[in-house]
């Protein structure tokens, strides 16, 4: 079982949380009150899920939860690098069509278009 990893930084005004390992039922609750702190009083967040090696729908749920905070508030939480054999839940779900995904954090900061209600436009990875 990998541990999770996690991390943050701001860049650019945008929070940036760095997940690493296995969001799981496990891992879930660490994750949404770490996820709590890094945003602090920030509305816009983006969750780099590039080193994610397995995600559940218990922390899908995590995800969701902060995204409706955000976007309630004027914000928005982009996802970076997701990777669809690791992520899966994101596609089968919906949620994949509905938050805005990029493959990768620099790629998010550079299209400078993250508006709020978590829209934008960006590539999907999928590997």
């Amino acid at each position: 079982m990998d541990e999770l990893r996690l991390s943050s930084e701001r860049r650019d005004g945008v929070v940036i949380v760095t997940v690493s390992g296995e969001l799981d039922v496990v891992t879930s609750r660490r994750f949404d009150e770490y996820l709590t702190q890094a945003r602090g009083e920030d509305n816009l967040v983006i969750l780099d899920l590039s080193a994610v090696d397995f995600m559940d729908t218990g922390s899908l749920a995590v995800i969701v939860g902060h995204w409706k905070q955000l976007t309630a508030a004027g914000g928005a939480l982009i996802l970076a690098g997701a990777r669809y054999r690791y992520t899966k839940t994101l596609w089968i779900t919906g949620l994949a069509d509905r938050l805005s995904l990029y493959d990768t954090v620099e790629e998010a900061l550079a299209a400078g278009g993250i508006q709020a209600g978590g829209t934008a436009t960006g590539g999907v990875r999928s590997g």
